[in-house]
């Protein structure tokens, strides 16, 4: 993994994508790679080649958990959160649209929270233990109507997040993106990824 070049992120964060670039109020371009846009539905394989080949033995020991028997990730996202740059991630939810179920995150070389809550319920918020080398998943209303966070001061050392995506329904059989989800998963079970990188620059529309 550190090997591959990290590109700063928001929030005092750097990242390593292997899969597709968006944002949900407009698309963005890496110098390479394929694109998403969230708003309007669209995506594009561009030159998405697979997970890269350093996560392939995770990947079939996640499968072997009964919890993930049938996960087939699509993308992969490392965050790398340190003290020093108040690294953090505000409160949000996974697109639904594209992302499926669960959302399964590795953490990494020290201990953190994952903060849940509602904006129906301001001052709420439930702490999620996420020790160093614990794996957590993220579905059912953890997912769809619960926010997820990383607060600063839960940032005590360097971490890196591992965060695996799967395929939402409109993409897996039977869904009307069908074809395009088949595409996905093939390319991704290659294990020949690239991560993502260079300069964000917008495309008109």
């Amino acid at each position: 993994m550190e090997a591959t070049p990290w590109v700063n992120s928001q929030s005092g964060r750097r990242k390593q994508v292997v899969a597709f670039v968006f944002t949900i109020k407009e698309e963005l371009s890496f110098d390479y790679g394929p694109k998403a846009n969230f708003k309007k539905k669209k995506l594009k394989l561009g030159c998405f080649n697979g997970l890269p080949a350093f996560c392939k033995t995770l990947v079939e020991r996640m499968q072997r958990t009964e919890q993930l028997r049938d996960f087939v990730p699509v993308e992969l996202c490392d965050l790398e959160y340190v003290p020093d740059r108040g690294s953090a991630i505000d409160p949000h939810f996974d697109d639904f649209w594209l992302w499926g179920e669960r959302l399964v995150t590795l953490n990494l070389l020290s201990d953190t929270y994952l903060t849940l809550s509602k904006d129906d319920q301001p001052g709420v918020e439930v702490l999620v233990p996420m020790p160093r080398k614990s794996l957590i998943i993220v579905s059912g209303p953890a997912r769809f109507q619960w926010k997820h966070a990383i607060k600063r001061d839960h940032i005590q050392s360097r971490r890196i997040a591992m965060t695996f995506r799967e395929l939402a329904p409109e993409f897996l059989e039977g869904g009307p993106q069908e074809d395009t989800g088949r595409k996905m998963i093939d390319l991704a079970k290659t294990f020949r990824g690239v991560a993502v990188g260079g300069q964000l620059s917008l495309i008109q529309s």
